[in-house]
């Protein structure tokens, strides 16, 4: 008797190790995969302008080069290409850490081999006619709110993988479900961002993906894989996600040596019960 949908991936013809240097870009689900594969000691550089969610505020910080204007509102300054973390209570502040994002950005992309990159929402904010990457709570009548067309995306994304041709590049949707959006909606962004990322893998054959989003909404398909807001998915879920994932992507031997060095990770982290 056959109880749970499985999802088939088939092997990569390319594989991550230990030589490779590796860039997380996008959404929460970004920041779950990079943790896992910081605790597993892989060379990984995760979201240096903070969480994204949409994919034309990922292309725009891949190309970003020069400072953006800071806007100050309440208390804060703050860029509209980063996340909040990065809103600082003086514009000084603010500028320096906005340019050292923006260094790290660019030191990260010249060294990766490995670029992994998660779409979140094709739902997206613009102000004064640009799409912003956080709105940082700010009022939203200073927002035109609207989903993106998959041409946007391919005619975003185009330039980027074009310029670097050389490295691996990995797309995966997250499958943590925006239902501030509307969950008919978020429906809709999931279905553009996948059909957006099909249309780039036929004109680009070496770009990979992940079903990230398939595994857990087809292959799980349960509320126990979800933490208590039903959203994003449960530690057990990740970590479902994360062995899939490298049984894609990493030789046994790679998968041998990670769990060796996440048993480093752990033991270097535990905190005794009785401190000495």
């Amino acid at each position: 008797m056959k109880l749970q949908t499985t999802i088939e991936i088939k092997p990569s013809g390319w594989k991550i190790g230990y030589e490779d240097k590796i860039l997380m870009l996008g959404s929460c689900f970004s920041d779950e995969i990079g943790r896992q594969m910081e605790e597993h000691k892989l060379h990984v550089t995760c979201n240096p302008f903070g969480t994204l969610y949409n994919p034309l505020s990922i292309a725009q910080a891949i190309q970003k080069t020069e400072l953006p204007a800071l806007i100050e509102y309440d208390g804060l300054w703050h860029s509209m290409a980063h996340h909040g973390s990065f809103s600082r209570a003086t514009k000084e502040e603010a500028e320096k850490a906005v340019a050292n994002s923006i260094e790290t950005m660019q030191r990260a992309l010249a060294e990766a081999t490995v670029v992994i990159v998660t779409f979140g929402t094709a739902w997206v904010y613009e102000m004064d006619g640009k799409v912003v990457g956080n709105c940082h709570k700010m009022p939203e009548k200073w927002f035109r709110r609207r989903r993106l067309t998959v041409e946007e995306i391919v005619d975003a994304w185009q330039p980027i993988l074009a310029q670097y041709p050389d490295k691996k590049w990995l797309f995966t949707v997250s499958p943590i479900r925006h239902i501030r959006d509307g969950l008919h909606e978020n429906q809709l962004s999931k279905a553009t961002l996948l059909m957006a990322v099909e249309a780039i893998r036929n004109q680009y054959s070496a770009i990979s993906y992940f079903p990230s989003y398939e595994i857990l909404l087809d292959e799980l398909r349960d509320y126990r894989f979800f933490a208590d807001d039903l959203v994003h998915p449960s530690t057990l879920a990740v970590e479902y996600i994360w062995e899939r994932f490298c049984e894609t992507f990493c030789t046994s031997q790679t998968i041998n040596a990670m769990n060796i060095a996440h048993k480093e990770w752990k033991f270097d982290h535990h905190r005794p019960l009785h401190e000495a």
